[in-house]
């Protein structure tokens, strides 16, 4: 009895070591084909989806450039003499290319378009501070104050600009 006991863990345990050294083996197998895959879905869909990403980043840097104060104000002519309904007009006219461009945002990673978003708003605050002097009382004059304001310091769209060019740099 001792001795069919005895060969039974003889013949069991190397099978047993053999099952399971077979069944570490195959779970490692396949672990590796599905990084594999993984790697190869990542690789695919980077591939497609780069040029919309750079395509969402050309976007948005052309919509800070065209927001820029200096380029603004050349775009967009006053339709009247009155200072309040060209601020208007130039906000809206901000507001409608942001929201041309809304859709870009899931492209981009979060604080890029926060920055993007902050560009924006500053534009406006800036238009609306210069609007706000008393000395001036006309359209025309606001234009050239707003152009005024900007020659002692950046526009806030090079913000925007300088952090897209960064993460575009980055993904090269």
């Amino acid at each position: 009895m001792e001795e069919q006991l005895l060969n039974v863990v003889m013949y069991s345990v190397p099978s047993i070591i053999t099952g399971v050294i077979a069944y570490l083996f195959f779970r490692e197998h396949m672990q590796n084909e599905e990084e594999r895959r993984k790697f190869n879905i990542v690789k695919t869909l980077s591939k497609e989806s780069l040029p919309v990403r750079l395509q969402a980043y050309e976007r948005l840097a052309l919509f800070l450039e065209r927001i820029s104060p200096n380029k603004l104000l050349l775009r967009v002519a006053p339709l009247s003499s009155d200072k309040q309904a060209y601020e208007d007009l130039l906000i809206k006219s901000i507001e409608q290319e942001f929201e041309h461009n809304l859709s870009q945002q899931i492209y981009l990673s979060d604080d890029c378009w926060t920055i993007v978003t902050a560009s924006k708003s500053a534009t406006i605050q800036l238009i609306r501070k210069v609007s706000m002097s008393e000395k001036i009382d006309s359209a025309s004059k606001l234009r050239e104050a707003i152009l005024n304001e900007m020659l002692d310091k950046a526009a806030p769209s090079n913000a925007g600009l300088h952090y897209i060019k960064k993460e575009v740099a980055e993904i090269w």
